[in-house]
C-alpha cells in the first residue's frame, strides 16, 4: 500500500485513516490508506454524478476523474485492478 500525497488539484475530503473497500460488484475487499481512500470516494462520486446527470458534467471534471483513475492505478494498482477495473 502506498502513503503518497493526493496531488494539488484534488479537492476531496482527505481521509486521516484508511479503511477497508468492498468492490460492489464482485464482493472483493482491498484495504486502502486515508489518501488512497480519499481519492476512491472522489473517483466514485464522480463516477456517479457522471451516470445520474451526464449533460451537467464539464470537461474539468471528466479530467479529473480520469486525473483520479490514473492516480489510483498508478500508486496501488493491485487495489485499483480489486475496486475499479
Amino acid at each position: 500500500m502506498s502513503n503518497k500525497k493526493l496531488p494539488k488539484w484534488f479537492k476531496g475530503e482527505l481521509y486521516e485513516e484508511g479503511d477497508t473497500v468492498k468492490n460492489r460488484f464482485s464482493g472483493e475487499e482491498y484495504k486502502l490508506t486515508g489518501a488512497e481512500l480519499s481519492m476512491y470516494d472522489f473517483i466514485i462520486g464522480s463516477q456517479l454524478v457522471m451516470e445520474m446527470a451526464p449533460r451537467m458534467v464539464e470537461p474539468r471534471q471528466i479530467a479529473d476523474f480520469q486525473k483520479g483513475l490514473d492516480w489510483f492505478r498508478t500508486h496501488n494498482a493491485k487495489a485499483y485492478m480489486v475496486l475499479l477495473d
